[in-house]
């Protein structure tokens, strides 16, 4: 007969087993989609609009926030506004539009890189600048990545 103890282990295990299963397939599955830039955007012709880009990496994510935050500091005409190392986020702007992005932990060596800006019918899309800087982070990285889509 299985002692109460015994039953505890066993589920313990069990639960252990079905969540390291569920991480290693969410692993591959970001291991998957890796360096794939996806663009989306909407201008309206009046009222603000958007413009996110995001990104998969396989790097730990304060890496990744670093070396954005270099970046961008390095970049002429680009002036960081806020940054919170804490929540691994940078606020910007080129003068005439505001940006931010941010460096979500996935696992241990996958980070997620989201880039955010509002859009009026008068500005072009500064994600657009913005993604060219995501490649520049994924070359210093020594990451491939590649735009697949807006």
């Amino acid at each position: 007969m299985i002692t109460r103890m015994q039953f505890r282990k066993s589920a313990s295990v069990g639960l252990l087993l079905v969540a390291t299963s569920a991480s290693a397939q969410w692993v591959m599955v970001a291991r998957a989609v890796s360096g794939r830039v996806q663009q989306m955007s909407h201008k309206p012709a009046n009222g603000p609009g958007y413009d996110v880009a995001t990104v998969v990496l396989e790097a730990k994510a304060d890496k990744v926030y670093t070396t954005a935050l270099s970046s961008l500091k390095a970049h002429p005409g680009i002036t960081v506004t806020k940054n919170n190392d804490q929540q691994r986020k940078i606020e910007f702007t080129n003068g005439q539009q505001y940006a931010s992005l941010q460096a979500t932990p996935l696992g241990d060596k996958i980070t997620q890189l989201v880039i955010a800006s509002t859009l009026t019918s008068s500005e072009p899309s500064a994600t657009s600048l913005v993604v060219q800087g995501v490649m520049k982070v994924c070359g210093e990285l020594k990451v491939e990545c590649k735009v697949v889509g807006d």
